[in-house]
């Protein structure tokens, strides 16, 4: 039996205008189990109308940053007694491990707690204008009501990275989240009411991205777009919101090299392998989906992760002792299967996986797979599979390493995995990637600014980099002197 839901709109639990839901289906059991509104563009128009209400006239952007931060840090304070509860949901929806998205909503207080520390600091500067009759300051002001859209791999994780900082700024915000994963952002907002978010500062509308995400990004009572997706979408959430010049920050996809070398460890090289391609079954923008290994060491390293792919324990997600979970739902398997069968035709070599383990039936499993043999010209290497599915690249020497590497429309992140010091320095200065890992893979925190160069998306998300996001800087003149000058000269 489905549990029904409703839509979190200025403080109230409201239905669709329709009336019309939809199912959100459990990706392990294939079964619906929770009812969830399909809204459209008058539940936008509602929602942003309350959202731009809320902060023309309400009070959250005219508290004191210090007001701004006890809410925030209550809403921090419920979220951690929630963690598991949040963690469960998310579980349901997406198919990934418990122990991962347990962990991720045991991470939530922290990014709220950090933004809260910088509610308070957000000031403004004195300039020397180098005019001696004028006081010349800055202010850091926000940008206004937020339209923002979350994938379904993170729900609330994700949501921290946009939410927490435009908060913190005073920004208002309408969120919706992906159609596969609504139920834990209206779980989110029930607990934001109960911490004394104000009524409208936070608003939740659901469904797809054409009845929900287009009327969303185009509406004109919103400032500021901030889209986490696929690169197709991005560009069109970037079309749409530019007929009213609303600025845009985009965090998109990612074909991210994890670079070895022979001097490497190569144990946790493997190791580090092991997590950046099949840790959430590959279902990550920052997923190390081709592996380059220089050539001394590539049979070796090879041997050691296509060892470790065919021992991961598919299973339960809720089960700790499970390691991959099923993809999170039937469309996204096809895909995934798709790509397997594009690195086959193209000539790739199947070293270990690329198929549904017969034990699963038609469960929507994807055995671990890793293609050796892989040329960076193939599709299975420049295209995003959000799966788990590893290229093996070899490579000659630094220089060519980086070829390979830079040799991509995207530019999200990278790994290097080298025992020398200066090789760390130079791969790390000439690499396009907004992030870099050495001897480690698949790291973030709340307050190291993240996002992507080229088709990966622009803007930040994290650090004060991503607070800035949410903020005008506002340029103010006083003249001093009262003396009178010339209407018809500058200066």
């Amino acid at each position: 039996m489905s549990l029904p839901l409703r839509m979190f709109v200025d403080g109230c639990w409201v239905e669709a205008v329709s009336g019309r839901t939809f199912d959100s289906i459990d990706p392990y059991t294939g079964q619906p189990w929770a009812q969830v509104p399909e809204a459209g563009a008058a539940d936008v128009d509602r929602a942003v109308a309350a959202a731009r209400a809320a902060f023309d006239e309400g009070p959250w952007p005219r508290l004191a940053g210090v007001e701004r931060a006890r809410v925030i840090r209550r809403l921090a304070r419920l979220l951690e007694e929630h963690a598991e509860e949040l963690g469960v949901i998310e579980v349901r929806d997406n198919g990934k491990l418990l122990r991962e998205m347990a962990g991720q909503a045991a991470l939530l207080p922290e990014f709220y707690d950090y933004f809260a520390g910088a509610a308070d600091k957000i000031g403004g500067e004195v300039l020397d204008s180098a005019k001696s009759n004028f006081f010349v300051y800055q202010l850091f002001e926000p940008v206004g009501v937020v339209g923002a859209i979350t994938p379904w791999n993170s729900p609330l994780l994700l949501t921290a990275f946009k939410l927490a900082p435009a908060l913190a700024a005073g920004c208002c915000f309408v969120h919706k989240p992906s159609e596969h994963t609504s139920v834990s952002a209206l779980r989110f907002a029930e607990i934001t009411a109960e911490a004394g978010v104000p009524d409208g500062v936070y608003n939740v509308v659901t469904g797809d991205g054409p009845n929900v995400g287009e009327p969303l990004v185009s509406h004109p009572g919103v400032d500021k777009v901030s889209f986490t997706g696929s690169v197709a979408t991005g560009i069109r959430v970037s079309k749409a919101a530019a007929e009213h010049l609303a600025p845009v920050s985009l965090e998109l996809g990612g074909k991210s090299p994890n670079i070895v070398f022979a001097d490497a460890d190569l144990e946790a090289a493997a190791n580090g392998v092991v997590a950046g391609i099949f840790a959430a079954c590959g279902q990550t923008c920052i997923a190390g989906s081709r592996l380059l290994v220089e050539r001394p060491v590539h049979d070796e390293l090879v041997e050691r992760v296509v060892g470790r792919a065919r021992d991961i324990i598919l299973g339960n997600p809720m089960d700790p002792a499970t390691e991959m979970g099923p993809l999170a739902y039937a469309a996204h398997w096809d895909k995934v299967m798709g790509y397997i069968d594009i690195g086959v035709a193209e000539g790739a070599e199947l070293a270990t996986g690329g198929r549904r383990p017969e034990r699963f039936g038609d469960g929507l499993f994807v055995a671990p797979t890793v293609f050796c043999g892989v040329d960076n010209s193939m599709r299975i290497a420049r295209e995003e599979i959000f799966g788990p599915v590893l290229s093996v690249i070899p490579f000659e020497g630094e220089a060519e390493a980086l070829s390979i590497a830079n040799d991509s429309p995207f530019g999200l992140a990278a790994g290097v995995w080298t025992r020398d010091v200066q090789r760390v320095h130079r791969m790390v200065r000439w690499l396009q990637a907004g992030t870099v890992w050495v001897n480690s893979y698949r790291t973030l925190n709340y307050d190291v600014p993240f996002g992507g160069y080229k088709m990966s998306g622009h803007g930040r998300e994290n650090g004060l980099d991503g607070l800035r996001e949410f903020l005008h800087t506002k340029s103010v003149w006083v003249e001093m002197s009262g003396a009178t000058r010339d209407p018809f000269k500058l200066g």
